[in-house]
């Protein structure tokens, strides 16, 4: 295996607190919803960096399984990334995940087969597979 990228990020007083990356590119402050019971202040949560992190990731999965198939994907393709924390029955927290995936003027076949081998291919949806449900909506 061939390593391509590392960071460290630095992360102080978990859903309330910071994160920081080792060069600086990332310092961030972290808040806990009111929904969760926290103050509900102007930072971010780690659902939101998990659904920027994870649409940004497959958004590039997409276009390198794109260029290797020759298809043009358009320009303002784009996700809406909704990440959702919840809690079972048995009282575990569980994430799941809904990619409402815009891919304006490309036909739906085409659509649909290059984001299922995108998500075959997304270093994230590796990761996360027969762990959290995903559900992608295509729009053309």
């Amino acid at each position: 295996m061939t390593k391509l990228y590392s960071t460290l990020v630095k992360v102080n007083g978990g859903r309330s607190g910071t994160a920081k990356s080792d060069d600086g590119k990332l310092d961030i402050t972290l808040d806990t919803p009111e929904s969760l019971g926290g103050k509900g202040g102007p930072g971010t949560n780690p659902e939101q960096l998990f659904a920027a992190g994870y649409a940004a990731c497959f958004i590039g999965a997409t276009q390198l399984v794109a260029g290797k198939q020759g298809i043009d994907v358009p320009a303002d393709f784009n996700i809406d990334s909704h990440v959702t924390l919840s809690k079972s029955d048995a009282g575990d927290l569980d994430i799941s995940v809904v990619f409402d995936i815009h891919l304006p003027g490309m036909d739906a076949k085409t659509a649909e087969k290059l984001i299922d081998d995108a998500h075959h291919v997304c270093p994230y949806s590796r990761a996360t597979r027969g762990n959290i449900d995903i559900d992608f909506n295509i729009h053309i």
